[in-house]
């Protein structure tokens, strides 16, 4: 593929007055795709903020402004510099196919079920009576009656949302959550289902504009749900990832995953990192297939319990 394309890096503007030195990059590159196939570009150019730009500033602006999706890795090579005059970008967009629903609202939590194993070695919930139909009718007018159950439960059942308190005892508890970080988000749908890898890494990000947005990561996970197979080799994001979405700006990034990071070992690098940020983070979401790739609202709001991290949430879109 042999071309010079007219677009350049994030932030370059479209138009500018020649007043100082210029510079354009020119190279090669080599990206090849999560789900097979790959891409071999030569003699590629690109404006550059500067004169020396890094290796992976290049490959990030090749991948955003051509809006490649499922991009695994981009190997630059010949990279060269132009002294001259920028010729502006492009504007070049993610191609986003809506997928039509029947239905405005999408319900993306589990119920939440008695006994449930939502992550191993964490208890499922138990159900109690606390006051039965039966023994309500003592209490109220002939006819009328009333049932209040209890139920034991450890914050992380079901579908939930963490907040900062849950890595960090000076953080933000549930109660603190301000709901503009978890309710009516911009949302956007990064897919991977299907990719055959595990790791989700900053490159497939890359095309997407996350700023002030819910990033809901469709992994395809959630058919496994219920069974031994959803607790071993999930998805997840990489702490490249998490630093990403971090500098962009995101307001909050969930997950139909098991886990938003590896749990092959004891580090936690995205809760880290993005609890850290005060991105709140929802794992174990479900239906994200039935969700166009933009132009939807996300809500996924918990009870607010002070002091304490964890807690599920009923997540849904409004299409």
């Amino acid at each position: 593929m042999e071309r010079e394309p007219d677009i350049g890096f994030p932030g370059t503007a479209s138009v500018r007055p020649v007043t100082e030195q210029q510079w354009r990059v020119e190279f090669d590159a080599e990206v090849t795709f999560r789900n097979g196939g790959s891409l071999t570009v030569r003699g590629f150019r690109l404006d550059s903020p500067g004169a020396e730009p890094t290796d992976d500033e290049v490959a990030e602006s090749l991948v955003r402004h051509l809006g490649l999706l499922m991009v695994g890795t981009v190997e630059i090579a010949n990279r060269r510099m132009i002294a001259e005059p920028h010729k502006g970008s492009r504007g070049i967009k993610v191609t986003e196919v809506d997928h039509p629903s029947a239905a405005r609202l999408v319900d993306l939590s589990h119920p939440i079920r008695e006994g449930m194993t939502t992550y191993p070695g964490i208890p499922g919930p138990e159900f109690a009576d606390h006051l039965t139909r039966e023994a309500s009718r003592s209490v109220y007018a002939p006819g009328t009656e009333f049932h209040i159950g209890k139920i034991t439960m450890a914050g992380n059942t079901g579908t939930y949302v963490d907040s900062p308190f849950h890595r960090y005892a000076g953080g933000t508890d549930l109660a603190g959550l301000p709901l503009d970080r978890l309710a009516d988000l911009d949302a956007l749908v990064v897919r991977v289902a299907g990719d055959g890898h595990r790791a989700i890494d900053k490159a497939t990000l890359l095309p997407f504009t996350v700023t002030g947005r819910a990033v809901l990561v469709h992994t395809g996970w959630a058919t496994h749900w219920s069974t031994d197979a959803y607790f071993s080799g999930h998805p997840h994001l990489t702490a490249d990832a998490a630093e990403w979405l971090i500098a962009q700006g995101a307001a909050l990034v969930g997950i139909d995953s098991l886990n938003i990071d590896g749990t092959d070992g004891p580090d936690r690098p995205v809760h880290t990192a993005l609890l850290a940020a005060g991105i709140p983070v929802v794992e174990h979401l479900r239906g994200l297939e039935q969700l166009p790739a933009s132009g939807f609202r996300f809500h996924a709001v918990p009870a607010p319990v002070v002091n304490f991290g964890t807690f599920p949430v009923r997540a849904y879109a409004v299409l």
